[in-house]
């Protein structure tokens, strides 16, 4: 987030650098009056050298504009696609029973998701009433791919909470790596790496593509609640959403 604020900001100080100066030097013009090159360019340095503050206000003022449109645009996208975010009987959910739901896009090998994933076991287990949908959104190669497909397996699934922790504890997960937290779970790879070849796995990892293109996701770990879309692993703004959709004050969640 702190990236795209700086890209906002940046560009907005383009924009508003143009914008400052045309202002600044429309009122002076008469509608038949003709400045040279030279002399505009000097009254414009001059301008912006006696009222610098101008360019700041105006950057900040679009880039604030542009955050609130781009939140607005999550903000509809996330109503719009609800039922597909929440409530696709092809996803894994812990905690199937909540009243609120997390929605997490992650792939198994991404560094910030391993970061995320203990803090996303605890709140699991400290909130039973919140539930939490797995979207497999492998974007980090053929074993990322793999272990998106296998964990959408009816075996893995079984072991939805311990086989997501398992494989997020291994720091550079391979196919090795898989095949072994597979086994140490009574899974046999072999047989869920053949069941995870089937079509509709794969349409279904499409599907969570297709959905995070609309949704503007590009990286991992990206989470949802309610209208809150949550960038990065920021387990702070995750807590925070999740207490305002119980209504709770802010101190309402735990964080031991």
């Amino acid at each position: 987030m702190a990236g795209m604020t700086f890209t906002i900001r940046r560009a907005a100080a383009r924009t508003a650098l143009t914008a400052a100066a045309t202002l600044a030097l429309a009122a002076p013009l008469g509608a038949c009056q003709k400045a040279d090159d030279a002399a505009f360019g000097a009254r414009v340095h001059a301008y912006l050298m006696a009222h610098p503050e101008v360019i700041r206000e105006a950057a900040d003022k679009m880039a604030e504009n542009e955050r609130m449109a781009a939140m607005k645009a999550s903000t509809d996208a996330i109503a719009k696609y609800r039922s597909q975010l929440e409530r696709d009987p092809r996803d894994f959910v812990a905690n199937p029973g909540g009243k609120v739901t997390v929605v997490e896009f992650f792939d198994y090998r991404c560094g910030y998701c391993k970061l995320a994933a203990p803090e996303v076991v605890k709140l699991i287990q400290e909130n039973p009433d919140v539930r939490f949908v797995f979207k497999q959104f492998p974007i980090f190669g053929e074993v990322s791919d793999t272990a998106a497909k296998v964990a959408l397996t009816r075996e893995a699934k079984a072991k939805g909470v311990q086989l997501y922790q398992a494989l997020m504890t291994e720091k550079a997960l391979d196919e090795a790596g898989l095949d072994r937290h597979l086994a140490e779970l009574g899974i046999d790879p072999k047989v869920v790496r053949k069941e995870a070849d089937h079509p509709m796995i794969a349409r279904q990892i499409m599907d969570a593509h297709t959905l995070a293109e609309e949704l503007k996701i590009d990286g991992t770990p990206a989470f949802i609640v309610g209208d809150t879309m949550i960038p990065g692993a920021d387990i702070a703004a995750l807590r925070a959403a999740i207490t305002k959709a119980k209504g709770l004050p802010q101190q309402g969640l735990s964080k031991s």
